[in-house]
C-alpha cells in the first residue's frame, strides 16, 4: 500500500561531503520494507518531477510511524532537501517498488548466512535489510576513500562488516568483489544495492558461488510508479506490461533476482 501525504521532518544531519540523513515522520513508514523507496516532493513549481529515495531505516513503534532516508546531493532538488530542518514538511509518496524479503520469504533459515553488498549511496538500504533479517549477516561497503565513509558505526552493529576503498585509505583497496575474495567470506545468498559495473561483478560473483543474488537498481526515475516506462532495464524475459525484454525499475524492482535482468 502507497500513501501519498505531507511529512514532518523530524531531524537532519550531514553524514559526510554531500550526503545527508533525514528522519521524517510518515504514516507510510507502517508499509514499508527494506529495499522500497519513496519519492519526495520539491517544494518549488520549478521543480515538478520527485526524487526517488531509498529507505535506510524503518521505525513502526509509533503512529505515525518514521522512516530514515540516507541521500547525496546531486541536483537542485536533493539541494533543497538537505536545507530542511526540524518542522519542515515536505511531499511525499510511498512506500513504491517491491524490497528484498519479498522474493526469499520461507527460504531464509537462522542457520543461513546473507551477504550484503552496498556501493557508495547504494550502501543505504542495506542497514534496514540488514536489521530484518532473521539469519547471519556479514555486509560489504565500498566507498570512494575513508573521508567519504558513512554508517558504518550503524552497519557494524548489525553484522560483521567488512570495508573496501578505492583508493586503498581504509580496509580493502579496491571493489567490494576485492574484498569479499580477499576475505575469503562465502555466503548461502547475495543482496546487493549500487551502480551497475558493481552489479554486474555481484551477478558474476554469484554464480562462480552457486548462490542466489538479489540485486537493487539504480536508475533516474520520473513517474516512480512504473506508468512512464523512463526507468527500463532489460530482462532475461518478455515483460507482461510492456511485451518486450523490459523490466520497469520503479514497479518491477528495485529489487531483482541477478538473473532476471542482463547487466
Amino acid at each position: 500500500m502507497k500513501i501519498k501525504e505531507t511529512a514532518a521532518v523530524i531531524s537532519q544531519e550531514s553524514l559526510c561531503g554531500g550526503v545527508y540523513s533525514m528522519w521524517i515522520e510518515t504514516n507510510a513508514a507502517e508499509y514499508a520494507s527494506a529495499g522500497q523507496f519513496i519519492s519526495v516532493y520539491s517544494n518549488s513549481d520549478a521543480r515538478l518531477l520527485p526524487r526517488p529515495i531509498s529507505i535506510c531505516e524503518i521505525d513502526k513503534t509509533s503512529k505515525p510511524g518514521k522512516l530514515r532516508l540516507v541521500y547525496r546531493i546531486a541536483g537542485a532538488g536533493t539541494d533543497e532537501f538537505s536545507r530542511m530542518t526540524t518542522g519542515d514538511r515536505l511531499d511525499i509518496l510511498g512506500p513504491l517498488g517491491n524490497g528484498f524479503l519479498a522474493p526469499v520469504s520461507g527460504e531464509i533459515s537462522p542457520d543461513m548466512t546473507a551477504l550484503l553488498i552496498g556501493g557508495g549511496i547504494g550502501i543505504p538500504p542495506m542497514l534496514e535489510l540488514a536489521k530484518s533479517l532473521t539469519c547471519s549477516v556479514i555486509t560489504v561497503a565500498g566507498y570512494r576513500s575513508s573521508m567519504e565513509m558513512f554508517l558504518t558505526d550503524d552497519l557494524e552493529s548489525a553484522g560483521k562488516l567488512y570495508i573496501a576503498t578505492d583508493d586503498g585509505s581504509f580496509g580493502t583497496k579496491g571493489t567490494v568483489i576485492d574484498a569479499i575474495r580477499g576475505e575469503k567470506i562465502e555466503a548461502d545468498m547475495i543482496f546487493a544495492c549500487g551502480p551497475k559495473p558493481m552489479l554486474k561483478g555481484v551477478k558474476d560473483l554469484a554464480e562462480s558461488m552457486g548462490v542466489p543474488a538479489y540485486i537493487s537498481m539504480e536508475e533516474r526515475m520520473a513517474c516512480g510508479v512504473g506508468a512512464c516506462l523512463g526507468c527500463v532495464c532489460e530482462s532475461t524475459a518478455i515483460d507482461d506490461h510492456s511485451k518486450v525484454n523490459n523490466k520497469r525499475i520503479c514497479a518491477d524492482g528495485p529489487v531483482f533476482n541477478a538473473s532476471e535482468v542482463v547487466l
